[in-house]
């Protein structure tokens, strides 16, 4: 009894000092990486045989695009100094010196319109996005990235510069046109529309997920459920699911909100506010 008592305390002694050991490594890593960095770094790409020469070059011949990228959100990636020339223009077109020599023109330096690799380098999230089932066809070409996001000023989406917000009116009031890159290419969405969904005024990404989705037409959400996010209320008997003052329980068993022959239009209607036909 007693030997065996002495054994445990000295195995507790040395699974307390592994521990502090391995706490105080823990600690030491995640203090050293605070003090080092607050964000990811990663390599800018790369031209065999090219240097960096930095922005001010560039605005040689693209003064107009030097000019406005000060307002947007890549902006963010400049730094002072010599010693940071390659993060302006050249984090994701590559350095620029073969470039410049050429007087410009293609293979010498990355267009990202070309590829989303120069884009998927930061943006890993979207890269992942991409590889869901349902998505728009970025990886097979038929897009690119640019074609919906402004990366050279504002806040880097299509009509939704950074200055001057672009407003519209409704109601009285004024809200953000968010839909207007959706809509280049959705024009039937657009509406207008007798009977809108009020939905679409808050943004298409309510409802849709852009760059991928489990689920058909980039819904957030399968079925139904997507609309009981917003569309739902308390159930006044058990088993029964009322959306305003009609019971739905049986209705939602038929299929989709826009699939039972019930709600056709989810984006508005030009004959009934219950958004059909």
């Amino acid at each position: 009894m007693w030997g065996s008592r002495v054994i445990r305390t000295f195995r507790d002694k040395r699974e307390s000092v592994l521990w502090g050991a391995g706490g105080a490594v823990a600690l030491a890593v995640i203090l050293l990486s605070c003090s080092t960095t607050s964000r990811t770094i990663l390599a800018p790409p790369s031209i065999p045989g090219a240097e960096f020469v930095g922005s001010e070059e560039c605005a040689t011949c693209h003064e107009e695009i030097v000019r406005d990228f000060r307002t947007a959100t890549h902006a963010r990636l400049q730094a002072k100094g010599d010693n940071a020339k390659n993060m302006g223009c050249e984090s994701c077109h590559g350095p620029g010196s073969k470039h410049v020599q050429a007087g410009g023109g293609a293979g010498t330096i990355i267009n990202p319109r070309k590829s989303p690799d120069t884009c998927f380098q930061c943006h890993l999230d979207v890269r992942a996005s991409f590889q869901l089932p349902h998505h728009h066809p970025v990886l097979e070409g038929k897009m690119s990235c640019s074609d919906c996001h402004e990366p050279h000023k504002g806040i880097a989406t299509k009509g939704a510069p950074t200055n001057i917000q672009q407003r519209l009116k409704a109601g009285g009031f004024a809200f953000l046109s968010r839909n207007e890159t959706c809509f280049e290419c959705h024009t039937q969405q657009r509406g207008p529309f007798v009977y809108e969904h009020e939905a679409v005024r808050q943004g298409c990404t309510v409802c849709h997920s852009p760059h991928g989705s489990v689920n058909q037409r980039l819904l957030n959400e399968r079925n139904a459920t997507l609309c009981l996010k917003c569309h739902f209320q308390e159930q006044r008997t058990a088993g029964h699911i009322f959306i305003g003052d009609v019971d739905h329980s049986t209705f939602l068993q038929q299929g989709t909100c826009w699939s039972a022959g019930c709600h056709e239009e989810p984006h508005g209607s030009n004959v009934t506010p219950l958004l059909r036909y």
